[in-house]
């Protein structure tokens, strides 16, 4: 049924992108935006829960809007962070089909999050992965266009996973409604799908491929929705996953979540494009998402949960602030970038609190939210995941003292920055409110507590436990004398960092050779003998009595060519080659009805015919 005002927020942005082609470039274009920005964070908050909107489609009910406390949470943060970057968009997009693809990009993720079957589910998620293409391709880059075409194929593959494991699901339950999935190859199936989009180690690579090469406003929609999205689905079918090896149960999940920790925090802190250290430490957050969900606890979904919504504010800021840099520089790598600080002041003051925040410093959103995930995997007894959580923590504060101080704070040629400016006014609106969030949440958590999953669990989390604070600043404080003991080693270099992608594409370059050479090869070797066998037929066609001597002739002669003369055989192939009389056509078809006619006198003695 479908009640006041809960209508699905994704109906505002489709909408949205539908009318964004009439309003030229212009004012209007701007005002449309805003009011669709403001229209869907109103229709998302203004949701209640246990409300929905079902269809009726062919014997099946399509569930367009299912609101409770895991779907309300996501989509309070997605509106929110959408109208966010729509606002800090408006000065920096040119294109309208950008808008277009950025809406459809906003909307398709909150249609996924409030679906209630995995039909419906697939649609918006699909829609996610082409609609984002978009955000890549407008870069209108080679390199841009090369890495969109690798995106496509690897969330293709992501979703063909994902639909065949829905297919199963259906087929062995005769349920859609989305929900934990029972063991078998459709379990595994959807867990690929969703693992693609939660860029599971080895299936990352996508990630830090595409999203430096993305538009600015784009990339701050793209650091958003697609892994986000995956984490939710996550948390709606597999909380607490384990998969059975040689009889044993593990918690895959939860430790793939500590090895996406580490695996993206190494790879960031040796990078040099700024945007490209930002997307390994995608990788690295979501991996701690993805462990407070493995843990399946109700301390560990919130914890999961939770980061979701803080990772979203600090990243997006982050995004944000070195699209600033990127805009008014135009230079993405720390070799080339420094002494920001004074030129960009607002830019500088938002980029060290999402630094702080994304490093679980004491007094900012990171921190409440990690030490809840730390805390489930210890009371878990998950002391080996907990341990890889903290080390990723001490990799993240590591990677954003380099951040920070390379962009802002570095010595640099005064006329290298004398012409730089600070950010145009929509970005700085988006990141000061963005910023505002992400000290708001560290210093007061219980607002954000009383919107997590399990509030009850939620509100008897002490986040500022005497021990817990103590041992996180003494962690931060050695992380900080590394950084400044270490400087010179992890100072950015220009240099290649190869990832598994460089295993995928020499694969890949081997599959295109052998298709091209051998597999065609032996294409042509068998297109050749069957168009020598249709040559033959044809030729035996024109004269059957004449070929059938040739060929008898022949034969004969190759089989007693050990016994007959040199002189023999060529007499032989001399009568072979002289020409003979061909049946006329009224011949040929009198000698086929008495071969019939004969052959139905033999069936009729013998009774073939007999009924």
């Amino acid at each position: 049924m479908i009640e006041a005002l809960n209508i699905p927020p994704v109906l505002v942005y489709l909408i949205g992108a539908a009318l964004i082609p009439l309003m030229g470039r212009g004012r209007a274009r701007k005002a449309l935006l805003v009011a669709v920005a403001v229209i869907g964070l109103a229709c998302a908050f203004s949701l209640r829960s246990q409300t929905s909107w079902v269809v009726p489609i062919s014997g099946f009910e399509l569930v367009f809007l299912h609101a409770d406390r895991l779907s309300l949470i996501m989509g309070y943060i997605f509106s929110f962070i959408g109208a966010a970057a729509i606002i800090y968009s408006l000065d920096v997009v040119r294109d309208t089909g950008e808008y277009i693809c950025g809406l459809l990009y906003l909307g398709s993720a909150l249609g996924a999050v409030f679906a209630g079957d995995f039909f419906t589910l697939y649609v918006f998620w699909e829609i996610m992965a082409f609609s984002s293409l978009g955000l890549i391709w407008y870069s209108r880059t080679e390199r841009a266009k090369n890495a969109g075409m690798r995106y496509i194929i690897f969330h293709l593959f992501g979703g063909c996973a994902f639909l065949a494991g829905i297919i199963i699901h259906f087929m062995n339950t005769g349920d859609i409604a989305i929900g934990p999935v029972e063991h078998g190859i459709g379990y595994l199936l959807l867990l690929i799908g969703v693992g693609v989009n939660t860029a599971f180690i080895p299936l990352h690579t996508w990630l830090p491929d595409s999203y430096p090469k993305a538009t600015i406003a784009g990339a701050v929609f793209m650091s958003v929705y697609t892994t986000k999205t995956g984490v939710y689905v996550l948390a709606r079918t597999f909380p607490g996953a384990e998969v059975f090896i040689l009889g044993h149960p593990f918690h895959f999940v939860a430790y793939m979540g500590g090895l996406m920790a580490l695996y993206g925090v190494i790879f960031a802190l040796m990078q040099n494009d700024v945007r490209k250290l930002l997307s390994y430490h995608i990788v690295s957050q979501v991996g701690y998402m993805v462990a407070g969900i493995g843990i399946g606890t109700a301390i560990g979904i919130n914890g999961g949960i939770a980061h979701v919504f803080n990772h979203i504010l600090y990243k997006a800021l982050l995004f944000m602030c070195m699209g600033a840099v990127i805009y008014r520089t135009g230079k993405m790598n720390l070799t080339e970038l420094g002494g920001l600080a004074k030129k960009m002041p607002v830019t500088t003051i938002a980029c060290v609190i999402a630094a702080l925040s994304i490093s679980g410093v004491v007094g900012f959103n990171g921190y409440i939210s990690k030490g809840m995930i730390i805390h489930a995997a210890e009371l878990s007894h998950m002391h080996i995941l907990a341990l890889a959580l903290m080390l990723g923590s001490v990799g993240t504060f590591l990677s954003f003292l380099k951040l920070t101080y390379f962009t802002f704070f570095r010595r640099t040629d005064a006329e290298a920055v004398a012409d730089v400016k600070e950010a145009p006014l929509s970005m700085l609106v988006a990141m000061s409110v963005t910023a505002f969030f992400c000290v708001a949440i560290g210093v007061y958590p219980k607002m954000l507590y009383m919107i997590l999953p399990y509030v009850d669990v939620a509100m008897h989390y002490d986040a500022y436990a005497p021990g817990h604070t103590a041992g996180t600043l003494q962690l931060l404080a050695m992380t900080a004398f590394m950084f400044v003991a270490l400087k010179v080693l992890i100072a950015p270099h220009e240099r290649v960092t190869y990832d598994i992608d460089y295993l995928y594409r020499k694969a890949g370059r081997g599959i295109i050779w052998f298709c091209e050479k051998p597999l065609m090869a032996f294409a042509n070797a068998i297109d050749g003998v069957l168009k020598r066998i249709a040559d033959s037929l044809v030729w035996f066609s024109k004269n059957p009595a004449a070929a059938s001597v040739i060929l008898l002739t022949t034969t004969s002669t190759r089989l007693m060519r050990p016994y007959t003369s040199k002189e023999a055989e060529v007499k032989q192939l001399k009568t072979i080659e002289e020409p003979r009389e061909r049946l006329s056509i009224g011949t040929g078809v009198l000698l086929v009805l008495l071969f019939f006619l004969l052959y139905l006198v033999v069936m009729l003695i013998h009774g073939w015919l007999a009924p």
